[in-house]
C-alpha cells in the first residue's frame, strides 16, 4: 500500500506513525490512537505530552469524531489500492454496567463464575475498558474473591476429617479463585490500587497469592500469582520486605524446582533478586534450598540471560555466611560458578568473580584453596586478568589470586607458567 499511495500525515498517531483507528484528541490538542496514548499514560505513568513534551493538565480522552470519519472515508475511496476501510470504533463500556456485574457476583455466589466471564470479556475489548472496571472497584471485588477463596492452611491440631472438609471445600472454589486472579492480572492494576491491595484491608492479599504458589496445580494461576506479587513487592516498603516469611521463598525455589516455563523461572529470579538484599532474606532464601537449586539448574542452563540472573542471586546469597557454606557443600558449587567465567557475558564473568572472591575471603580455607586449584580456577583467573575484562571484575580476580598465592605457588597441581605470576603478587 505505501509504494502506491500516500497516506495524509494527519491520518498517522504521532506514536505508532500508522493509519489511527480510534483517535482520541489529549488536553495539549494533539490526537493520538486510543490504545497507544492510555498505554503511554495509563500503563507507562507518562505526565507528558508525546509531541510536545508539555506537562499534561488532565488525562481525559475525547474522542475525533470528525478526523475519524474523515480516515473512514478515506479508505473507502482508496478501497482499490488494498485500503481496507477502519470499522466505528465500539464505545467504553458504562461504569454502572460493571458496578451491578459486581454487585451480583457479592450477593449470588451461584452467579460469580457467569459474572467474571462477562467481565472478562469486557476487559478484553479495549484499554478504556480496563481503567473503567479498574476506577468501578473491580480490583477491590477480586481480592476479596481471591481472599474468600483461597482459604488458609489447617492445622494438624484439627484432625484428618476437618481438614478433608476443608481441602474439599478449597477444591470446590477454585474455578472462582482462578477466574478471578487470571483477570487481576488482565487489568494491569495501576500503581495507586496496587499500594491499596498491598497496604490496606487487603493486605493479607500477599498471604493468599503464596497459598496459591504452594497449592494450586495450574500452571497459568501460579504464573499469575507470581507477576501480582511481584508487582506489589514493587511497592512494599522497606519494613515489609524485611518482615516478608520464610514460606515465600519456599514457593520460589519450588518455582525454580518445578521449571514450569521460562517466564516463570525467570519472574522467580526478579523476585529474589529482588528481595534478598532487605534484611534476613538471603538467609530465608537459603533456608528454603535456594543456593543448591540454583547450582543444579546451572549446570544445563544455556540461556545466557537466565544464567546471568542466577549469577546474581547467588552472589547476593554469598554475601552471607549460611549461603557460602551451602555453595561449598554442593559437589558441583565451585565448579558451575568457575565454569561459567568468560563463558556468558561480562556481567556472568563478573558475578561468578564476586562469588569466588567472598568465598576467598570470607571462607578460604586450605580445602577450598585446594579444590579452586583442582577445578582449574587459577588458570582462568589468570586469564581474566590477560583479557579484556572489566576492571572491576580485574580487580576482584587479583584479590583472589593474593589471598591464595602462596599456598598454590607450592601446589603441584598449579602449572608451571603460572607460579612465576602467583609470586609476583606475594607481598
Amino acid at each position: 500500500m505505501e509504494g502506491k499511495i500516500e497516506v495524509p500525515p494527519y491520518f498517522l498517531c504521532p506514536i505508532s506513525l500508522e493509519i489511527m483507528g480510534d483517535p482520541v484528541t489529549i488536553c495539549t490538542g494533539i490526537t493520538y490512537e486510543r490504545e497507544n496514548i492510555e498505554r503511554w499514560i495509563f500503563i507507562s505513568n507518562k505526565n507528558t505530552c508525546p509531541v510536545t513534551k508539555q506537562l499534561l493538565t488532565g488525562t481525559d480522552l475525547t474522542p475525533n469524531h470528525t478526523l475519524r470519519r474523515l480516515i473512514q472515508s478515506w479508505c473507502s475511496l482508496n478501497a482499490s489500492y488494498g485500503v481496507e476501510r477502519i470499522p466505528t470504533p465500539k464505545p467504553p463500556v458504562n461504569k454502572s454496567i460493571i458496578s451491578r456485574l459486581i454487585s451480583q457476583a457479592s450477593d449470588s455466589p451461584h452467579m460469580q463464575l457467569t459474572c467474571l466471564a462477562e467481565l472478562r470479556r469486557i476487559a478484553s475489548e479495549s484499554a478504556t475498558n480496563l481503567r473503567i472496571m479498574e476506577s468501578a472497584g473491580t480490583v477491590e471485588f477480586l481480592s476479596s474473591l481471591i481472599l474468600a477463596n483461597s482459604g488458609s492452611s489447617t492445622r494438624e491440631e484439627e484432625g484428618d476429617e476437618k481438614r478433608l472438609l476443608v481441602e474439599e471445600e478449597i477444591e470446590s472454589r477454585k474455578p472462582v479463585e482462578e477466574e478471578a486472579l487470571s483477570l487481576l492480572y488482565q487489568l494491569q492494576i495501576s500503581e495507586s490500587n496496587l499500594k491499596k491491595v498491598f497496604r490496606g484491608e487487603n493486605g493479607s492479599l500477599l498471604e493468599a497469592l503464596i497459598r496459591i504458589l504452594e497449592r494450586s496445580h495450574n500452571y497459568e494461576s501460579r504464573v499469575f500469582a507470581l507477576e501480582l506479587m511481584k508487582s506489589m513487592l514493587d511497592m512494599a516498603d522497606p519494613p515489609q520486605l524485611i518482615s516478608l516469611k520464610t514460606k515465600l521463598f519456599v514457593e520460589l525455589v519450588q518455582i525454580l524446582r518445578d521449571q514450569i516455563s521460562s517466564k516463570a523461572t525467570k519472574g522467580a529470579l526478579k523476585l529474589l533478586i529482588q528481595l534478598c538484599p532487605w534484611g534476613r532474606n538471603r538467609v530465608k532464601a537459603v533456608e528454603a534450598g535456594s543456593v543448591g537449586t540454583i547450582v543444579d539448574l546451572l549446570l544445563d542452563c544455556s540461556d545466557k540471560r537466565m544464567c546471568e540472573m542466577m549469577l546474581v542471586v547467588l552472589d547476593q546469597l554469598c554475601c552471607c555466611a549460611e549461603g557460602r557454606a551451602e555453595l561449598l557443600n554442593h559437589g558441583a558449587g565451585l565448579a558451575v560458578v568457575s565454569k561459567k567465567i568468560l563463558r556468558i557475558s561480562h556481567l556472568g564473568s563478573e558475578r561468578a568473580v564476586r562469588i569466588l572472591y567472598n568465598v576467598s575471603k570470607h571462607s578460604g580455607t586450605a580445602w577450598v584453596a585446594q579444590e579452586m586449584v583442582q577445578l582449574g580456577v587459577v588458570a582462568k583467573l589468570s586469564l581474566v586478568l590477560q583479557i579484556d575484562c572489566e576492571v572491576k571484575t580485574k580487580e576482584k580476580a587479583r584479590e583472589i589470586i593474593k589471598l591464595h598465592a602462596r599456598a598454590w605457588r607450592n601446589s603441584p597441581c598449579v602449572p608451571k607458567n603460572l607460579v612465576a605470576s602467583l609470586a609476583a603478587l606475594i607481598d
